[in-house]
């Protein structure tokens, strides 16, 4: 036998499906529907045993005349598919058309009306959560995203709480009895050292079936009975359930369970940075209250203390004290004006008398340079000497002998005449 692959058994299959289920009419509940921004419609279409995908391609979705939603009873008219990559089938929806409301819409309808009238739903019967809760005791899945997201908002928001998680089922089979068995087992606890200020009923969204759980009668009992104040945050904000009608307060998604439950340490921590700033304030204010009075009082026993008194004589010595000081370095400096203006003269007089000297000293060198030997000497005039002495022409008798001299020279002569 030859070995089919994968691809081709799938082929197949579609062959045979779309070749059989060519024109086909299904009744059923949407449990979720999309509509995607390419303008096609998915959905899935279910009843109390099993559930099938559906598709509307654009082109029929622009002739749907109703708007399509989570509970609706409807009749599908179109054919089987294949979706051969994945190996899935799906309802090609042709038209959609409204067959009454949904066999769960139905019962949920039906319990609320129940409940309601049995007083579940009161206000008068809600308790009121703590404003700082110290322990919370968490009723979701261990293994669910909406376990992580409400600890992370938890551990932001106030970190002086324990939360203790008791893992439950929160879809499918046995979920509404472990959802009730863990609200009893966490009320147990309530008026004893190890109880819990408030329990928290959560899980993320889902279809409606998958959500059922939350919708059951027991489950409603089990909170109308408890002690402990108790929170639903079940589903998306949209999505509405019998246990956010009966819990004490209902948040409209987990994460927002814990921003309600908890206060904002960030808010509380401004709030007593706000306290210590008033405080120190009027600290201060009645410090420096109370420092003008104590420095008014020290005025006045200034005004009858020996000491104090004792030390304003002394004050007014050192006042006279400098003023003296003052009047003298006034004369001084008078008196130093006085001396720097003589000295000035003396210094300008001593200048004319130099200058004066100096003019006599450069006449007398010019008479004195007129009359030098050796400048005559230098114009040819010579020395008469006799006997070694200087004499005039004169003295020089005829025939007698005589020198003649100059700087370099000296010449014996004699008189004739």
């Amino acid at each position: 036998m030859r070995a089919l692959g994968v691809s081709e058994i799938n082929a197949q299959i579609k062959s045979i499906l779309e070749s059989t289920f060519m024109d086909i009419c299904v009744r059923g509940e949407i449990s979720s529907v999309t509509i995607h921004t390419s303008g096609h419609i998915y959905l899935t279409l279910k009843d109390e045993n099993s559930s099938v995908r559906c598709v509307m391609f654009k082109g029929n979705a622009r002739s749907l005349k109703i708007k399509l939603e989570v509970g609706q009873c409807v009749l599908i008219m179109g054919s089987l598919s294949v979706y051969v990559p994945k190996g899935e089938y799906q309802i090609l929806c042709k038209s959609i058309t409204l067959a009454g409301l949904g066999e769960l819409s139905q019962a949920y309808e039906a319990l609320k009306t129940k409940l309601s009238a049995k007083g579940y739903f009161e206000s008068a019967h809600k308790k009121s959560l703590p404003k700082f809760p110290k322990r919370i005791a968490l009723l979701t899945s261990a293994t669910g995203a909406a376990k992580e997201d409400m600890l992370k908002v938890a551990h932001k928001r106030w970190n002086l709480v324990h939360i203790t998680l008791f893992n439950t089922l929160v879809q499918g089979e046995g979920a509404k009895d472990s959802i009730v068995e863990n609200l009893k087992r966490a009320d147990s606890f309530f008026g004893t050292s190890e109880g819990f200020d408030v329990i928290v009923l959560g899980r993320g969204g889902g279809s409606m079936e998958d959500m059922w759980a939350f919708n059951e009668e027991c489950v409603a009992d089990a909170i109308y009975s408890a002690q402990t104040p108790i929170i639903s945050a079940v589903g998306h904000e949209i999505d509405v359930f019998i246990s956010d009608f009966v819990a004490d307060v209902r948040a409209p998604t987990p994460s927002a369970a814990m921003e309600m439950l908890l206060p904002d340490k960030n808010e509380y921590l401004r709030i007593l940075d706000e306290m210590m700033n008033t405080y120190f304030y009027a600290l201060k204010q009645q410090l420096v209250f109370k420092s003008d009075a104590l420095e008014r009082v020290r005025e006045y026993f200034k005004l009858y203390n020996f000491e104090q008194r004792y030390y304003a004589k002394i004050e007014q010595i050192h006042i006279l004290k400098q003023m003296m000081q003052d009047s003298m370095n006034a004369v001084l400096e008078d008196k130093i004006i006085k001396y720097e203006h003589i000295l000035s003269s003396l210094k300008m007089r001593r200048e004319e008398k130099i200058q004066q000297c100096q003019y006599e000293y450069e006449r007398m060198l010019e008479v004195f340079n007129a009359l030098n030997p050796r400048s005559l000497c230098t114009r040819g005039y010579a020395q008469i000497s006799k006997d070694g002495k200087a004499c005039k022409i004169s003295d020089i008798h005829i025939n007698e002998e005589f020198y003649l001299s100059d700087i370099t020279h000296s010449i014996l002569a004699k008189r004739l005449q």
